[in-house]
């Protein structure tokens, strides 16, 4: 890479490539594995579920619309809202673009790439569509709070129902945050004295937009932390009794 740089810039694009490259292995892995469930817990990558293959306890709000017919991991149904939402994510684009791409790897490195069009034409200009994805990944976010109540009011003292809760939190926190949130909010207002609700709505959002970026890892970790801790459980791995 051509620059004048002398410091370690390479460092910041190779540790966000280990920490998406988990992200994507881990997610892969639990997709797919079936030890998703163990009553009180669901695990998040695989909630909701939606089909009568679901265990009785699993079935969000003991529904199962997608009935007998769909045999496939339950994860696949909804895996396409966050992570749609996540692929389209501001932040996200910037640490793939320059983690993944090198375009550019960091600030005053030149890009190996000679032509520079932007997010312009396909298949880059669908980012566009992440403020779309904001409302599916805000109702995911819905649904992995109930999910963690769920938890709290059948097993308050267990170890996971406060995992589930910090996780909840953290996701619900990090989508809030979202650029687009933040323009629903009142990002067309021209006048915020009319508007004071909306007005402290966006000033909510906007603090919880200087902190995207640390939100933005911090709520993907703590997710597959969740994740891990279920199966474990589910699997048996884990079985000190308050877990």
């Amino acid at each position: 890479m051509r620059t004048l740089r002398t410091d370690r810039w390479w460092l910041a694009p190779a540790l966000t490539f280990a920490g998406l490259m988990s992200f994507l292995i881990y997610g892969f892995w639990a997709i797919f594995d079936k030890s998703y469930f163990v009553d009180p817990y669901i695990a998040p990558f695989s909630s909701p579920c939606l089909a009568t293959s679901c265990p009785p306890g699993a079935r969000f709000l003991g529904l199962a619309p997608f009935g007998d017919w769909y045999g496939l991991p339950p994860g696949l149904l909804i895996l396409g809202l966050p992570g749609g939402f996540r692929l389209t994510c501001y932040y996200y684009r910037k640490s793939y673009y320059r983690s993944f791409w090198l375009s550019p790897p960091a600030c005053a490195v030149a890009e190996p790439h000679g032509k520079y069009t932007g997010e312009s034409r396909l298949p880059l200009i669908l980012q566009n569509i992440h403020r779309y994805f904001f409302y599916g990944a805000l109702v995911i976010g819905a649904i992995l709070t109930y999910d963690a109540i769920l938890a709290l009011v059948h097993k308050p003292g267990g170890l996971g129902t406060w995992i589930l809760i910090a996780n909840a939190v953290l996701i619900m926190t990090y989508t809030l945050s979202c650029h687009s949130c933040r323009h629903i909010t009142a990002g067309r207002l021209n006048h915020f004295s009319r508007h004071p609700l909306r007005y402290r709505a966006w000033t909510f959002v906007s603090k919880l937009n200087a902190k995207h970026q640390p939100l933005a890892w911090a709520s993907m970790f703590s997710v597959m932390i969740a994740d891990l801790y279920v199966r474990l459980v589910a699997k048996g791995v884990i079985t000190f009794p308050f877990a």
